[in-house]
């Protein structure tokens, strides 16, 4: 599940300043309008336990969406979140990239049984064996590189690299204990750095260049970018990110990763062991995760993709064949996420980046999708905060499929 894995009032609409605004919630009836009321409350307890600040965008494809942000008082020193902010989706970058591929393959020009060998000859070890459709859904057998020695430092921000997806690739490590391609799921981005490179080969043009031209300019994302640096880009706002400072970092991970002494992220300094790492450089990230998009943008994206208007019905079949990953909720497809929430099934994915994480989701048709976006990774890890924040995702899509919420004994 990326990298997420291991580390008040209603607002309807949202007012410039990221503040809540009355909005025609009240007449659209008062069960609506009180379910609302209740995920904001979610939110902001969410906010107050260590998600610091949370976005929630819900489009039931009926009207104007609901829209939810709330953050931590003293966040608000540092910027005052709202809705439209841009936001680093990390993973879910790994749908668009899928979606990317499975065009190329409707249009011949790649095969998902084709060889990453044939691809990218002598660039991974046992490409011979490793399909497209292995890297794809996680069952290549490729481990990741995200936690190796060499790329700890630039994870955290402490080293200052530009890293190649080649590069990234010779220092993906195997898995401990080995597994052959083909055999299981197991979640590495190293299997999109290998997809980027393999787009890039098959149609002489760059990540960016194909992003743009197939999904963000068609689709109108004009908020939504490929990261090539830490620069956000001006004129739009952007939300800060945090993680927990290195003593509380250490803690977290305490038997799930043994952190080197003294590791943590580059940042300044901030109340609650905390550390801003809104400048940390995610380019490393590239077609396993690195865009820049806002809620509104994304669910667009993810509309389009599930109600069918991005890829023929042949290869929309194909992304959603799962194979089993209880740890995503359900199953993983070929980019996409089949998750069972308490409400019914959804597809989707999630993200996560230094200082920020994220689940956005659709219903099965695609008519109706909802986003919540956090200001921190590594902090939800936190039992609290993740008791919070996933009752807040829980009654966000239960909201967004017009069931009732979980109750507070359920979900708290």
């Amino acid at each position: 599940m990326a990298l997420a894995t291991w580390m008040g009032a209603v607002l309807v609409g949202c007012s410039d300043d990221g503040q809540d605004g009355a909005g025609p919630a009240a007449g659209r009836g008062t069960a609506h309008t009180a379910a609302a009321g209740r995920l904001s409350v979610l939110a902001q307890k969410a906010a107050d336990t260590g998600s610091l600040g949370v976005i929630v965008r819900i489009d039931r494809g009926d009207g104007k969406p609901v829209e939810i942000a709330r953050q931590a008082a003293w966040t608000k020193d540092d910027h005052r979140l709202a809705v439209g902010d841009r936001f680093r989706v990390g993973s879910n970058t790994k749908t668009l990239t899928a979606t990317l591929v499975l065009q190329q393959v409707a249009e011949k020009r790649i095969g998902l049984d084709d060889t990453v060998e044939e691809w990218l000859p002598g660039l991974v070890k046992g490409g011979g064996h490793i399909t497209v459709r292995m890297l794809l859904n996680h069952t290549s057998g490729l481990d990741d590189f995200l936690l190796t020695p060499e790329f700890l430092p630039s994870l955290t921000g402490q080293e200052q690299r530009t890293w190649r997806p080649e590069e990234l690739l010779a220092t993906t490590p195997e898995q401990d204990p080995p597994t052959g391609p083909g055999e299981k799921y197991s979640y590495s981005n190293a299997n999109y750095e290998a997809l980027g490179l393999i787009l890039e080969k098959a149609t002489g043009s760059s990540l960016a260049e194909l992003i743009e031209q197939r999904i963000t300019k068609p689709l109108g994302m004009k908020d939504s970018f490929l990261a090539t640096d830490a620069a956000w880009h001006a004129g739009k706002r952007h939300a800060t990110g945090y993680e927990p400072d290195a003593k509380r970092l250490k803690d977290l991970l305490s038997g799930t990763v043994d952190l080197p002494e003294g590791v943590g992220f580059a940042g300044p300094e901030r109340p609650g062991d905390n550390i801003d790492t809104t400048a940390i450089d995610p380019s490393w990230a590239w077609a396993a995760g690195g865009m820049v998009s806002t809620a509104q943008d994304w669910q667009r994206f993810l509309t389009a993709l599930t109600s069918g208007r991005l890829l023929p019905e042949a290869q929309m079949e194909q992304m959603r064949t799962t194979v089993d990953a209880p740890e995503e909720g359900g199953g993983y497809g070929l980019g996409l996420m089949k998750v069972d929430t308490p409400c019914g099934t959804v597809w989707g994915h999630t993200g996560g980046l230094p200082g920020y994480s994220s689940e956005i989701y659709t219903d099965t048709t695609g008519t109706r999708s909802v986003a919540v976006l956090t200001v921190t990774n590594f902090g939800v890890k936190e039992r609290k905060a993740a008791t919070a924040n996933k009752a807040l995702v829980d009654a966000a899509t239960c909201q967004m499929l017009g069931n009732p919420q979980p109750s507070n004994r359920t979900t708290a």
